[in-house]
């Protein structure tokens, strides 16, 4: 390698890298002692015999997978599905490799990535949450992602259903930047009703995957995908999560990696705050606002959002009735004395406002 520059990987090398990345049994830690073993070189690594494998300290059983396995690996037909479906490929030795995730204690060897390389090394924070979130956390959620994303602040979540949705949501409003780190290969949309979502995030941000092309979206690869989550992050925060929550994987990880830990306050009769009060007994930052995040990181108070302006005194009104918690349209109308009719005007008046938001089933929540 003398007289490559620092940083530069010979294209010869990165199919060899796929190729690792594909065997079943080498996660992080065995594909990095395989290239520690043969001093960095992949297509070395790959190739290693039986009794090289085990001096390299693989348990034989690991071994044995790996050369079974090894016979069905083309190391360059990965490279070229990637390139057929535009999807670009980052090992450990790039030199645009995040810095904050090459620090945390088993980086991905491999990343696969649609979209903007930059935002992967800018400042960001991981938005968290419940699956089965409430409306308030929802709410929540996209309301801190908006006015972070409006400081500057680019949003990291996992774009499952809920909380990360949400998160996504409320940076792509804020007119900024958001990252979405898969559980599966980036060739498969999971969950498949946010392949909408998926392509705009790809516009503006990034999606992330250290799995392979191909690989399902099972259970056991979402906590491996969290501690992706929490390295490309100076922060995270745990909007709504139950006692059980994987959120809470990502704020262990986040912990495990030195960085903040904040957690946003919900109903104590809410078994999806649970998880957040466990968090903040145990000393996490308390996040009511984004200014909350962004000054502990340093930062800008947000940007607010532009003056809706003035409203009539009849949508004053109604607003004052309306609730942090979804309000049925029936039970609005028994509150301020209107007509069906009247009020239908008036939350569409609020709505355009930015003041409320329609729920399904008919029901109105204040933001």
């Amino acid at each position: 390698m003398a007289g490559k520059p620092k940083g530069v990987r010979p294209m010869k090398d990165l199919p060899y890298w796929l190729a690792l990345n594909c065997v079943s049994v080498l996660g992080a830690r065995r594909i990095g002692r395989l290239l520690h073993y043969c001093q960095g070189d992949a297509q070395a690594a790959f190739n290693l015999s039986e009794n090289d494998l085990l001096e390299a300290g693989l348990p034989p059983k690991v071994v044995n997978i790996f050369i079974t396995e090894r016979k069905n690996i083309d190391p360059f037909r990965e490279l070229k599905r990637c390139q057929s479906l535009g999807i670009n490929v980052l090992t450990l030795k790039d030199e645009n490799y995040p810095e904050l995730l090459k620090v945390i204690h088993d980086p991905p060897p491999v990343l696969y990535y649609r979209g903007r390389l930059a935002v992967l090394n800018s400042i960001a924070v991981a938005v968290v949450g419940s699956r089965k979130a409430t409306a308030y956390g929802k709410a929540t959620a996209e309301k801190i992602s908006g006015d972070l994303a409006r400081a500057g602040v680019v949003i990291v979540s996992g774009m499952a259903r809920g909380i990360d949705t949400s998160a996504h949501l409320g940076a792509l409003k804020g007119q900024g930047q958001t990252v979405a780190v898969l559980g599966c290969g980036l060739d498969i949309c999971y969950p498949p009703e946010n392949k909408s979502l998926r392509e705009k995030i790809v516009q503006s941000g990034a999606i992330v995957s250290e799995f392979p092309l191909g690989t399902p979206p099972k259970p056991a690869h979402f906590p491996r995908r969290n501690r992706i989550l929490s390295g490309l992050s100076q922060a995270v925060v745990v909007v709504e999560a139950a006692q059980k929550s994987g959120a809470l994987i990502t704020a262990d990880c986040a912990l495990e990696q030195g960085r903040d830990v904040f957690a946003v306050p919900g109903s104590i009769n809410s078994p999806y705050s649970k998880g957040c009060h466990k968090l903040l007994k145990e000393g996490a930052a308390v996040a009511e606002n984004a200014d909350d995040i962004l000054q502990a990181l340093g930062l800008q108070p947000a940007r607010k959002a532009e003056d809706p302006g003035e409203i009539s005194e009849q949508a004053a009104a109604v607003l004052a009735k309306l609730e942090y918690e979804p309000v049925h349209f029936d039970t609005i109308v028994t509150a301020c004395g209107l007509s069906a009719a009247e009020l239908a005007i008036v939350l569409i008046e609020l709505e355009l406002k930015g003041m409320i938001k329609k729920m399904p089933g008919n029901f109105f929540l204040r933001v």
